[in-house]
C-alpha cells in the first residue's frame, strides 16, 4: 500500500466532528512512523483547515515528525534541573557517538538523536530517554555502555 493510500485510510478512520487536528497527525505517525509532508494537502483537506496550520501544528510538538525516525529515539532533557546538572555535555557526547546532531538519524537507520523540555525526572538529572526506557544520572562516561543495549 502506497504512503498515498495509507493516508486515505488513516484519515478517514479518524475523522470526526468538529475535526481533530491533533489526534490526526499522530493517528498518522502512530501508523506510518511519520506524517508525510507530501500528504499535508490532503491531511489539510480532510480537516478543512490550511496546510499553514497544518505545518504550525507540526513544527509546535516535537514528537510530531516529518521523516521516519531511527530505529531507537533517544531524547535528552534539557530542563533547568538537567542543564545544571550538565545535559550540553551528555549531549555533546552523543552527538560524538553517534556521529549525528539533534534531530538528524545516524546513517545506518538506528538512532535519531532528539531532545526535550523536560523529561518529569528532575530529581536524578540528567536524564536521557531511549525509546520507553528512562535513565537518570547519566554520566557521559556511561553514554557507550547505555547504548550497547541498543546496538
Amino acid at each position: 500500500m502506497s504512503n498515498h493510500e495509507q493516508v486515505e485510510k488513516i484519515l478517514r478512520q479518524v475523522r470526526s466532528e468538529p475535526p481533530n487536528m491533533l489526534k490526526t497527525l499522530l493517528a498518522l505517525q502512530e501508523q506510518i512512523g511519520y506524517v508525510p509532508v507530501d500528504a499535508i494537502p490532503d491531511i489539510a483537506h480532510s480537516l478543512r483547515t490550511t496546510t499553514t496550520q497544518i505545518a504550525g501544528v507540526l513544527s509546535y510538538y516535537p514528537d510530531l515528525r516529518v521523516t521516519a525516525a531511527g530505529r531507537h529515539v533517544i531524547r535528552v532533557c534539557m530542563g533547568e534541573s538537567c542543564y545544571a546538572n550538565g545535559c550540553g555535555r551528555l549531549l555533546r557526547v552523543l552527538q560524538d557517538s553517534l556521529r549525528t546532531d539533534v534531530g538528524e538519524t545516524t546513517s545506518g537507520g538506528k538512532f535519531t538523536l532528539d531532545t526535550m523540555s523536560c523529561a518529569g525526572n528532575c530529581a536524578v538529572s540528567p536524564t536521557v530517554l531511549i525509546d520507553q526506557d528512562l535513565y537518570g544520572r547519566v554520566l557521559p562516561s556511561q553514554v557507550e555502555t547505555m547504548l550497547e543495549r541498543y546496538r
